[in-house]
């Protein structure tokens, strides 16, 4: 991933924050046939504050995707998790340099994270159950009446695990990058900031992120 040094996201809590922000990753890993493969899923982060080497994201796949075969018979692949984050549209007329000289273009602001690892198959089923308890704790939170495991009969929770199997991505390295005009003027962050507030669906904290009004 190119990094210019202004973009680069270099704090580990910021890079945490990042993937637990947006958890639905895109997962690149070889098809075995000199091929590339894309599998989406949510991955959970394994540890506390901060995102570094040696520790783990935590998934599941279908027991029949071909990755779950590839990974029983090689062990372990190496894999790179994307995990993808706000991003928009930035248009040259929110800029106050239009109105000065025109001088200016369109860009796209966006946050992205690229983990890259080592990723094996789990066939513990008591780790798996544990797994889908904390993927279901952490997504069931906002819920008016919040689901659980253990609202549904075990016995059809046991069949449909029989249909997946557990995957860790043990970390190796992770490389983050927000773009968010943090190298221009103040003057026209606050204008991006503004515009985005104003755009279809962008909250106040993602307009701050993406404008660079974190870094004002």
């Amino acid at each position: 991933m190119h990094q210019p040094r202004q973009f680069r996201i270099g704090d580990p809590r910021a890079l945490a924050q990042a993937i637990d922000d947006a958890p639905f990753a895109t997962l690149i890993t070889s098809d075995g046939d000199g091929g590339i493969d894309a599998d989406h899923l949510p991955l959970l982060r394994d540890f506390g504050a901060t995102a570094a080497a040696g520790e783990r994201l935590l998934g599941h796949i279908a027991r029949a995707n071909p990755l779950a075969e590839r990974l029983n018979e090689a062990g372990a692949i190496e894999a790179m998790a994307i995990f993808h984050g706000p991003q928009a549209y930035i248009t040259p007329t929110w800029y106050p340099a239009k109105r000065e000289h025109g001088r200016v273009v369109p860009t796209w602001n966006y946050q992205v994270v690229h983990v890259h690892g080592v990723v094996k198959r789990i066939e513990d089923a008591d780790w798996l159950l544990a797994h889908l308890n904390s993927l279901t704790a952490r997504f069931e939170t906002d819920q008016p009446s919040p689901w659980s495991v253990d609202d549904a009969p075990s016995d059809f929770i046991a069949r449909l695990c029989g249909a997946i199997v557990g995957i860790e991505l043990v970390i190796q390295r992770i490389d983050g990058t927000r773009k968010a005009s943090q190298h221009k003027s103040l003057a026209e962050r606050e204008a991006i900031y503004r515009g985005l507030q104003v755009a279809p669906g962008f909250d106040p904290a993602t307009a701050r992120t993406l404008s660079g009004m974190d870094d004002a």
